[in-house]
């Protein structure tokens, strides 16, 4: 019953995907204009601005840039006769000869124009490509990694923190703006990983092999429905220069201890053949030092325990990663790719842990030592096969993708804990537990888009995706160091999900509306065996995901956007495993095989001002809220944590961003959120839960560029007090700053950063629930000064050309293309 089901929904969809074919078919393409800018070489000109007039009056009809092929594409354009006008600061304006557009032409293709160096240029000026740090756009925040200073030396992860509205929590848990949930997406596909194994995969990865890092809080259907709070989209670099050219980068930091890096970019194109790969190496030893006080009540009404906990850690990564691919250009309008990636890390964690027992933090009746070594090993390989067909030059576009990746764990722990009395006398026989929990990820993903303009001023989206993913985990242990592993949990999940979509995009008058549907159907079974007790826990639930986008403008300078969505979390595969995983004698984590998934819709109002300026207003609310809830035995004194559905979770925010200039050589920016979290839940075993508060982020990021060569970066931020479940979280706040010095053309740069100048960045969480108190202090090592150099060799010459933020399509941008 199941399979015919899925085959019926499968088969609906892709009768929806034929149906677009089928409109594509019975309507007459757009006409279309294109054409390309070379500079006085003959090489593409791009991030040209690039104007279509009519040739009666000179009246601009639309406006663009060229990209990286120097191409340039108008849509839907009306018979008449025209011009094209470019220009690029540096160079002298190019116009075309007029021509006439016919309206029986599909399309029209300008003869290249060619760009001149402008006579009174100064030679000994340099204008280059520059994108600003953080642009908003009307359906998502971009982060323009590959412009910071900050960016040299530090890891995705470190990078991902000071994103704007984005925070990590003590267990690497990422929210954004106080919501979690969060989807995090390496060049636009899922990673399907845990929070702790999404940590390392990000700490891995370097960051001066990153472009941009783009926030969509509102996704179309186009994007999977997972992430309640939106889908943070980590795009990597992709050199497609002509020649061979490359960098390399080494640098070196310290904060408690010392740290290094090391990258190597390598990208050929010739031809249709583009080949690149790059090749990351870092080191990193740092302490963090964790502190727990708990208050747990006695059953017998009496004093209640004191606990006292203090953890120093100390922890030494070796991590690499690399990644190698190649384009081939079938035809103008087809190109294939292959991409492999993938990372090998380990880990040596040394933890010195202390806990005292009394009735006050004062009066210490007992205390136990825990010395642990956790070793852990990573591995991660990934292939990725696509396809982009670009049909005609209307718009019309096929693309495919096949991924295959496996994540191999391996981590072999030893603890030792000690009792002793108030004395110092030893109180009972030592406690040794010793586990071993090797875990393999399979993950097998295949998806197809099209796209087809139907008229001048309505656009149809479709696609299909196909996912599957295995886990296979187990825990092994012993109970002295002489003793062999016993198995003790196998655990392994299995998910599938076939989803489809369809997008309906249509121009009025002054308006632009997006409305789409996404359809997943959802097949887990999760199979435990802990001591010999086998439990089974098949799932199968289909889903609809709607979504709407209204944008409005009212003139050049004012305009609004409403959007909507629906979206889902799933749960993560070990938070269902129900075995105890114990880490010292008095804390141990339980996972909830009853977890529901939880469902998100989101609303958003955003105003846009001068295509710079945005205010934004949200709303959304969430059912079954997963969430960590803590637990206390008052017989044993363990305390453990678990997952939970807590009934609703209400969020509102508010968002101003602005981007201001001071000087020539002075620019910044402001983004402040505003947020209230609320939260409410009477199936708890601990009472009724009715709990919120209003908090706010602010962050501001300050670009001194006094001579062309040199840069300085100042970023600070704020983010408040806020309450996320069961824990209230004390506010964070931090200072980083950054100055690059560009030698020998630009080919050589140095840079100089300090990560938290005034060392205050630090997790202080709180947390009363079934009458027991916790308290848990978490100070990571985050002052840290990194000193980098990076040499750029071989073709590498970049045009003098200035970004153009304001010349992009508004309501392009609206319907959540990429």
């Amino acid at each position: 019953m199941k399979n015919i089901y899925t085959k019926s929904i499968q088969l609906f969809l892709l009768l929806l995907l034929s149906a677009g074919f089928a409109m594509a078919q019975n309507n007459k393409p757009a006409a279309a204009i294109s054409g390309q800018l070379l500079d006085e070489n003959g090489k593409p000109m791009d991030f040209a601005t690039v104007s279509l007039l009519k040739a009666q009056d000179s009246t601009v009809v639309k406006g663009t840039l060229s990209n990286e092929n120097g191409a340039y594409t108008f849509d839907h354009i009306n018979s008449g006769v025209y011009i094209i006008k470019a220009s690029v600061i540096g160079y002298a304006k190019a116009i075309s000869k007029v021509f006439t557009l016919t309206g029986n032409a599909a399309n029209f293709t300008v003869p290249a124009l060619k760009l001149q160096p402008a006579s009174h240029s100064l030679n000994a000026v340099n204008i280059t490509a520059s994108k600003p740090l953080i642009e908003h756009k009307v359906d998502r925040t971009v982060m323009n990694v590959e412009n910071s200073i900050l960016a040299a030396g530090n890891s995705a992860m470190d990078i991902l923190e000071r994103a704007p509205g984005v925070s990590v929590d003590k267990d690497d848990n990422i929210s954004l703006k106080g919501k979690q949930g969060v989807t995090v997406m390496l060049n636009g596909k899922l990673t399907y990983l845990t929070a702790a194994q999404l940590a390392t995969l990000l700490r891995s990865t370097d960051g001066t092999t990153i472009k941009s890092i783009e926030i969509i809080t509102n996704p179309s259907a186009k994007y999977d429905a997972a992430g309640n709070s939106g889908i943070i989209n980590i795009i990597l670099k992709k050199n497609k220069q002509t020649g061979t050219n490359g960098s390399l980068t080494a640098g070196a930091g310290y904060g408690a201890y010392g740290k290094d890096n090391e990258n190597l970019t390598l990208n050929h194109k010739e031809g249709k053949l583009n080949v690149f790969g790059t090749f990351s190496h870092n080191d990193n030893k740092r302490i963090q030092n964790i502190g727990v006080k708990r208050i747990i009540p006695d059953t017998a009404g009496s004093a209640p325990t004191y606990f006292n906990q203090a953890s120093p850690l100390l922890e030494a990564d070796h991590n690499n990663s690399y990644r190698i691919g190649a384009d081939y250009d079938l035809s103008t309008k087809n190109t294939i790719g292959f991409v492999a990636s993938g990372y090998f890390n380990g880990e040596q964690d040394n933890i010195d842990d202390h806990t005292y027992i009394g009735k006050s933090f004062n009066q210490v009746d007992s205390s136990l030592r825990t010395v642990s070594g956790i070793h852990q090993t990573f591995h991660n390989i990934a292939f990725n096969l696509n396809d982009s067909w670009k049909i005609d030059t209307a718009g019309q576009e096929l693309s495919a993708d096949l991924d295959y990746s496996q994540f191999k764990n391996n981590s072999v722990a030893q603890y030792v804990t000690d009792y002793y009395l108030a004395n110092g006398g030893t109180q009972q026989p030592q406690w040794f537990l010793g586990n071993h929990t090797p875990s393999t990820i399979n993950i097998r993903t295949g998806k197809i888009d099209y796209v087809k303009p139907i008229t001048k001023t309505l656009k149809f989206e479709s696609g299909l995706k196909f996912s599957d993913v295995k886990t296979d985990n187990d825990l092994m242990e012993k109970d002295a160091p002489g003793n062999p592993y016993l198995s003790t949990n196998h655990f392994v999940y299995d998910e599938k999900i076939d989803a489809g979509y369809i997008n309906f995009n249509k121009d009025f008058k002054g308006y632009s509306v997006q409305a789409g549907l996404r359809a997943e159907y959802t097949s887990s079974n999760a199979h435990g065996d802990s001591a010999n007790v086998v439990s089974v826990i098949p799932r199968h639930y289909l889903d609809f995901f709607p979504s709407l986008f209204i944008s409005h403008d009212f003139n050049d300078k004012n305009g609004i956007t409403f959007s909507y969505s629906r979206r889902i979390d799933r749960p993560q595969y070990d938070n269902l495993n129900p075995f105890i995983f114990r880490l010292d004698p008095y804390t141990y984590q339980l996972g909830n095989p009853y977890l529901r998934p939880q469902y998100t819709n989101n609303y958003e109002l955003n105003y846009t001002y001068n295509k710079s300026i945005t205010l934004t207003l949200g709303y959304s609310k969430t059912t079954d809220v997963i969430t960590e809830v803590p637990g206390t035995d008052p017989a044993t004194k363990v305390s453990f944590i678990t997952q939970e559905n807590l009934q609703v979770q209400n969020a509102w925010n508010a968002n101003l961003y602005a981007p201001y200039t001071i000087a020539k050589w002075w620019e910044g920016n402001v983004n402040a959120t505003a947020f209230y979290l609320g939260f409410k839940s009477n199936n708890l075993e601990g009472g009724n839960l009715d709990r919120g508060q209003f908090a706010y982020n602010i962050r501001t990021t300050q670009t001194f560029i006094p001579i062309a060569t040199y840069k300085a970066e100042l970023t600070a931020n704020y983010q408040s007090d806020l309450t996320y479940g069961l824990y209230d979280v004390k506010p964070r706040y931090s200072v980083d700053a950054g100055v690059s010095h560009s030698f020998a053309n630009k080919k050589l740069n140095v840079k100089l950063s300090m990560s938290d100048i005034f060392n205050t960045l630090r997790n202080d969480v709180n947390s009363q629930y079934q009458n027991t108190d916790l308290y848990i202090t978490q100070k990571r090592e985050s002052r840290v000064t990194r000193l980098t150099l990076t040499w750029n060799f071989g073709n590498n010459k970049i045009k003098a050309r200035q970004h153009q933020t304001g010349a992009d399509d508004e309501k392009n941008r609206v319907k959540g293309n990429n």
